[in-house]
């Protein structure tokens, strides 16, 4: 029986054969189809292709397409864990042909893989076709011998494809597997097609024609084929089994579930692992692809899935985290066809960790919400979308997974009420920002691009321009002429935007009646917008203007922008391929640099990113830019912003020479990055980089802060002064600073725990040692002490002398820790059983004006708020004593 590996080997070897390029599968995050959540099919990346826009060095490509439909128009989240065929991650096998062959070549090389390589029966297996296609009827008949009963004519969209509303478009062919009368249902286009009988297991594609606006419809020049086989779906057919669930990654995807719950695989939980091993699969891709959970847009879609799969293994029964721990499964499963899982494991294991921990008291406190809403409500009632709405304002619950949490108890949402209910919400908020006035002022960009045009960029080439006014906006309405504050737009600027982590630019426009000092730049809907302030005379609309960015503030930033690219590519080479740039600032004194890593990098890895920055700095090679596609960049090697939307063409920036392990055509290319930023013209520009602190940003985040240049420059004279001071008052020489300041805390130490030995000794009544007055209570040995100039945690240490002194008994040790109480307790291992010193703790804390109190049996600690009422703290316990 072949493993889905072997079948997804057997479908790329047998186009590879047939003379087409294998292409990797590309990412989950599609590149430049903002009308795309995530890749949802084989043909995104051809798209281009398709439509002729791109041309490539081949005609005919076969992939293993990454897919998820959890987001948007194609959304199989509900369904999935409770039906055979739904899944929110999926492969997508796929041959395309871009104007090389067509019906003629696809129709064959479908029916030789299916009933030569994968050894189908040929009588298992009908088609459909469109209509009027008469053309891929006759097709079917000539090469598979199939009659007219097992080819079926649709009229319906079913079997014609469309790209869109104008575009590429074509008449497409299905191919169905008949599982056997013993299997209720019918063949496409019968009133009972739903049922599971008749299974599609591959679509053919032929976009032969183009529609336009009209109505109409042309012949395409060139014709191209796209087809799509569902890996899970052909892998259940040659498995022999009538359950995506039941192939053998799956089902050794449940099984790890059930390992890790410590419960059946096949027992009542069975809808549980499959939500678990489906979700795992669709987290781990997304985050090896640089999605990370968020509250909004694709990384909100990532948490959906996440904290559905996290139910899931609430109701198993886990009580701590479980999808991380899944992960190593996966990679055996999968490792091989996709590395990117094996280079992101880290990256994927903590973030799975880190979510679920954070959820867990979350989906406790919504779980109880929801039932307790569940006890009044009447049978047959549904959950009013208000309560609904609660769950997912307060406590993050999407509505999708209420749903989920319901239908176990067969129940239903208002999801009327909840659409009302955040319909009010987004009004309020959106009340709430149009008052701030920013919607009018984005209006306002939005009509001048329309009627003057966006604003030509300069600024790659020159620091310097002469432009025109073509606009002035001054307190949000505008304006023929201004003073004060004012927003200008010309028709052309040098200044930069502020884009992509780099800060705008500053400087001066001057015009014939008027000089502004300009202290940003920004851009909306293509307008550059200079924030200045009119220092001299006025500015007007219409006028010539001199534009002059500040010279030495853009050579820092750029110095900045340029180091923050060798820095990602260092921190790749040190950390690994899972590393990718999660926000930035490109600012003239400092910048940042937030990329995806899952623990604080050590001492040694933080030296060797600092390291080889430098290193290609004092390279001194030149920074090439250079314009191409966004998909020739990658080819390259080129490293993309994961969310950026690129255009056809893109600025592509490279710097630093690594002979033999680089990118590039050569192989010769430290780092390479698409970026529409300004930058140095040799890395030596940038001077030197000077790392000053690593932190975590936010889940799966870490981010360092660096200084270059001048910057640099000052930090290191700023060290100098302070390691000199530090020689001075140590009296040695730099290379004796380190000894000499470890001897002295090595002393400091020392003394301090002389002198916390002799507070014991003070608080237990002298340096004889001799004990407090004790008590016997019900026959326990009791001795309070009430001391004072102790902190709270030498205490601890004055119970356990007491305890080895009596021998046998209770302690209690009361202390004034500035003008606060701390209390520690404490019991010898012969009475634990008997008496608890929390329980000693708490009825003294109480006395004290604190609560609670925790620790061991034999040692526990509080504090309170009133250090007077030592002895109402004593007699406290004594009271407890006595009831014992």
């Amino acid at each position: 029986m072949p493993s889905l590996n072997d079948i997804r080997s057997t479908f790329l070897g047998y186009f590879e054969r047939n003379g087409h390029r294998v292409v990797d599968s590309s990412p989950l995050v599609p590149r430049n189809d903002p009308t795309l959540m995530f890749t949802n099919s084989g043909m995104v990346q051809f798209k281009n292709c398709f439509t002729g826009v791109e041309k490539r060095d081949y005609q005919r490509a076969t992939t293993a397409q990454k897919c998820v439909r959890a987001g948007g128009k194609h959304n199989d989240l509900d369904n999935v864990g409770y039906t055979a065929r739904h899944h929110t991650f999926f492969e997508m096998l796929g041959n395309f042909s871009f104007g090389d062959y067509f019906k003629e070549g696809a129709i064959p090389f479908a029916w030789e893989l299916l009933t030569k390589d994968f050894d189908i029966p040929k009588d298992r297996l009908l088609v459909t076709v469109y209509h009027t296609d008469d053309e891929a009827a006759e097709m079917w008949k000539k090469v598979a011998g199939l009659s007219d009963e097992r080819i079926i004519r649709i009229p319906t969209s079913d079997n014609f494809w469309q790209m869109g509303p104008t575009g590429p478009c074509g008449p497409c062919t299905e191919i169905f597997f008949d599982h056997g009368d013993k299997i209720w249902g019918g063949p496409p286009g019968s009133a009972e097609e739903d049922g599971d009988r008749f299974i599609e297991i591959w679509n053919l594609v032929f976009m032969q024609n183009e529609q336009f606006e009209d109505g109409s419809m042309r012949a395409l020049d060139m014709q191209s084929i796209d087809t799509g086989m569902g890996l899970e779906r052909i892998g259940a057919l040659l498995q022999g089994k009538h359950d995506n669930y039941d192939t053998d990654l799956m089902r050794n995807l449940i099984e790890a579930s059930a390992h890790a719950t410590s419960s059946d695989p096949d027992g009542p939980g069975n809808v549980h692992h499959r939500v678990i091993a489906d979700h795992l699969r669709s987290t781990s891709f997304l985050i090896a692809d640089g999605v990370m959970p968020s509250s909004d847009g694709r990384g909100y879609v990532l948490r959906r899935i996440m904290r559905r799969a996290m139910r899931h293994a609430h109701l198993l029964g886990a009580k701590d985290p479980v999808m991380y721990r899944l992960v190593p499964a996966l990679i055996r499963e999968m490792g091989a066809a996709y590395p990117e899982l094996g280079r992101a494991q880290a990256l994927i294991e903590e973030t799975l960790r880190s979510e679920e921990t954070r959820f867990k008291t979350t989906l406790d406190r919504g779980l109880k919400l929801l039932d307790e809403a569940l006890i009044d409500l009447p049978e047959g009632d549904k959950l009013p979308g208000e309560t609904a709405f609660k769950l997912y304002d307060t406590y993050g619950f999407p509505l999708d997974l209420t749903q989920d949490a319901l239908r176990e108890k067969a129940r239903e949402v208002d999801t009327d009420g909840f659409d009302s209910a955040m319909a009010e919400q987004k009004a309020k908020a959106r009340a709430s920002w149009s008052g701030s006035g920013e919607a009018a002022d984005a209006s306002i960009w939005f009509d001048i691009a329309e009627k003057t045009g966006v604003t030509e960029f300069l600024g790659y080439d020159t620091e310097t321009a002469e432009g025109q006014v073509v606009a002035l906006v001054s307190d949000g309405v505008r304006v023929d002429a201004a003073q004060g504050s004012v927003q200008i737009v010309t028709n052309q600027t040098p200044f930069y935007a502020e884009s992509g982590g780099q800060v705008g630019d500053q400087g001066v426009i001057t015009t014939e009646t008027g000089v502004a000092r300009v202290t940003d730049t920004r851009k909306v809907a293509g307008v550059f917008i200079h924030f200045a302030e009119v220092s001299e005379g006025e500015i007007t609309v219409g006028q010539g203007a001199r534009l002059v960015v500040d010279h030495a503030r853009r050579s820092a930033i750029r110095a900045n922008h340029s180091a923050t690219h060798l820095l990602h590519e260092a921190l790749r080479r040190a950390l690994g391929d899972h590393v990718a740039q999660r926000g930035s600032l490109n600012a003239a004194e400092r910048l940042r640099f937030d990329f995806s890593h899952s623990k604080a990098l050590s001492a040694e890895e933080v030296a060797q990113v600092e390291r080889e920055v430098n290193e290609f700095i004092r390279q001194n090679t030149a920074v090439d830019t250079r314009i191409m596609t966004p998909d020739d960049a990658r080819g390259l090697g080129a490293q993309a912003l994961f969310g950026e939307k690129y255009g056809d063409e893109v600025r592509v920036v490279s710097m630093g020479t690594l002979e033999g392990s680089g990118k590039g055509v050569r192989g010769d290319v430290y780092s390479l990055e698409l970026c529409g930023g300004t930058h140095v013209t040799r890395t030596g520009d940038i001077g030197s980089f000077i790392l000053t602190g690593e932190t975590a940003s936010s889940a799966g985040v870490r981010r360092i802060e660096a200084l270059t240049g001048e910057a640099a420059m000052a930090e290191l004279r700023r060290r100098d002064l302070l390691l000199g001071e530090m020689e001075a008052l140590l009296k040695v020489s730099e290379a004796d600073a380190v000894a000499r300041l470890q001897s002295l805390l090595d002393e400091r130490k020392a003394l301090n725990n002389e002198v916390a030995q002799l507070r014991r000794d003070l608080a237990m009544g002298g340096s004889g040692g001799n004990a407090a007055e004790s008590f016997v209570i019900n026959g326990i040995s009791f001795v309070p002490q009430v001391v004072s100039g102790v902190s709270g945690k030498e205490l601890p240490g004055i119970v356990d002398a007491l305890k080895a002194q009596i021998g046998s008994g209770a302690i209690l040790v009361v202390a004034d820790a500035g003008g606060k109480a701390a209390v520690a307790a404490g019991v010898t291992s012969d009475l634990t059983e008997r008496v608890s010193a929390v329980d000693l703790v708490k009825a003294a804390a109480t006395a004290l004006g604190g609560k609670g109190g925790g620790g061991r049996p034999d040692m526990a600690q509080a504090g309170g708020a009133d250090p007077s009422k030592a002895p109402e703290a004593v007699e406290a316990v004594k009271t407890y004593l006595e009831g014992l």
